[in-house]
């Protein structure tokens, strides 16, 4: 027989318990003050990997980041496996909240907005990537490769930073925030299909058989979900629903969207697709109490979600910014990004029919990167797809797009007029909080 398996050493242990209850202690601290500004507490958690990654400490004291973050593979993939949990149950929470009868009236809308910004920035992408000086591309790598790289990057956005960002502001509610977040899973899907395509492109040739099987996933998972997975979501749901405690049916809603993630991971697609399809499930056909859901709420968004964030910053070097050439194509990167988003967002829902400031408040969340920015510059980083200035550059759209994206939603919002139907969907969102209708707001 095979020896047991050793438990995880004394020391590993010792520094994964000190990096996670440093990252929640600063998180927690720099989200407050985030929110003091009038800044989502999103921002300030996402500044803590900064702060704590080879950006501000490994220049600052290289030898107690050595320390507290050994370049050790195993040592960052204990912290990852903890975001990972956090991202995919904060996103099934984004799901659950969504209002699919506003989907299905508006979904046209959502469908123009995503359009709208999918095309515009991944053609500004494509041509910035032939455009970008050819001391960013590795060696090696095809510019056609890298300009389709490029143009991916720049179109996606990051539903658990919008869903962070909206539930942080109250916003979540609002039909903008809902078709928000309709819009971004739109893009997200399309991205993620985009990637695995130049992904397959880097490695080897890709087919038209590629092609059509990611998009056979994508149908498949989707009529799983409307024929099989309602009423296996709804059978277990109403299980733990003679409980008259809330912990089985919090533990059953967090098995289902860790095993539907699981189930499109395992089909190449990315792993918040099918949290944010199993959330909606839940949200729909499980017709569970959302007071019921209370304690999972308060667990992922007061712990898990903000260690994700904080960990996003881990691996961003924005010392690279110092060297003028590649601070240029930062800058550049930056300003095709932000406009191409904006404008294609804005377009697609003035096309639409919303009013400039409803239009203005859709670019400003759509163009919210974020860790999904980061994700896929990491990707190509690990193909040689993306050279280390190039994926510090895309980093920064991530980072300042996430930064910015906040302030101007709130300015654009506090001009949109609150409808009947909102107030409606904010009071019966209210028990997700555990407080009455008139009771003092939670703190996030």
């Amino acid at each position: 027989m095979a020896a047991p398996i050793a438990p995880i050493a004394h020391h590993d242990l010792l520094v994964f318990l000190l990096q996670v209850g440093l990252l929640l202690m600063l998180a927690v601290g720099l989200g407050r003050l985030a929110m003091r500004f009038g800044m989502p507490a999103v921002v300030g958690e996402l500044f803590v990997g900064v702060i704590l990654g080879p950006s501000f400490l490994a220049w600052a004291a290289p030898g107690l980041h050595t320390w507290l973050f050994p370049a050790s593979p195993e040592q960052y993939h204990l912290l990852d496996a903890v975001g990972q949990i956090g991202v995919l149950l904060l996103v099934g929470l984004t799901g659950m909240h969504m209002d699919m009868s506003l989907v299905r009236r508006r979904g046209g809308t959502a469908a123009g907005v995503s359009i709208g910004g999918l095309v515009i920035p991944l053609g500004l992408g494509i041509a910035a990537g032939f455009l970008l000086p050819k001391a960013l591309i590795p060696e090696g790598t095809d510019t056609t490769v890298f300009a389709l790289f490029l143009g991916v990057a720049m179109c996606v956005s990051a539903i658990p930073v919008i869903a962070k960002t909206l539930m942080d502001m109250k916003l979540i509610h609002r039909n903008i925030g809902q078709l928000t977040l309709t819009a971004g899973m739109l893009d997200d899907a399309f991205g993620w299909f985009m990637l695995s395509i130049v992904s397959a492109m880097a490695v080897n040739a890709v087919s038209a058989g590629t092609v059509f099987t990611s998009l056979a996933y994508l149908a498949a998972i989707i009529v799983f979900a409307l024929t099989i997975g309602r009423p296996i979501v709804r059978g277990a749901l109403r299980l733990t629903a003679r409980s008259e405690e809330p912990g089985p049916t919090v533990a059953t809603a967090a098995v289902l969207i860790l095993l539907a993630s699981a189930g499109t991971h395992a089909l190449g697609l990315e792993a918040v697709f099918g949290a944010f399809v199993c959330g909606i499930l839940i949200g729909t056909a499980g017709k569970v109490d959302p007071s019921r859901l209370a304690p999972l709420r308060t667990v992922v968004l007061s712990g898990f979600a903000p260690i994700f964030f904080a960990t996003a910053g881990l691996r961003m070097d924005l010392t690279a910014l110092v060297r003028p050439e590649v601070l240029l194509a930062g800058l550049a990167v930056l300003a095709i990004a932000i406009i191409g988003k904006f404008l294609g967002a804005y377009a697609g829902a003035r096309l639409s029919r919303l009013n400039r400031w409803e239009a203005l408040a859709l670019g400003a969340g759509l163009n919210a990167r974020g860790v999904i920015e980061v994700v896929v510059a990491m990707v190509g980083l690990r193909l040689g797809i993306l050279s280390v200035e190039a994926y510090t550059i895309v980093v920064l759209v991530a980072i300042v797009t996430s930064l910015m994206a906040p302030p101007i939603l709130r300015m654009a919002m506090t001009r949109v007029e609150q409808t009947a139907e909102e107030e409606i969907r904010e009071n019966e969102q209210r028990a997700w909080t555990r407080q009455p209708a008139g009771g003092p707001e939670p703190i996030l």
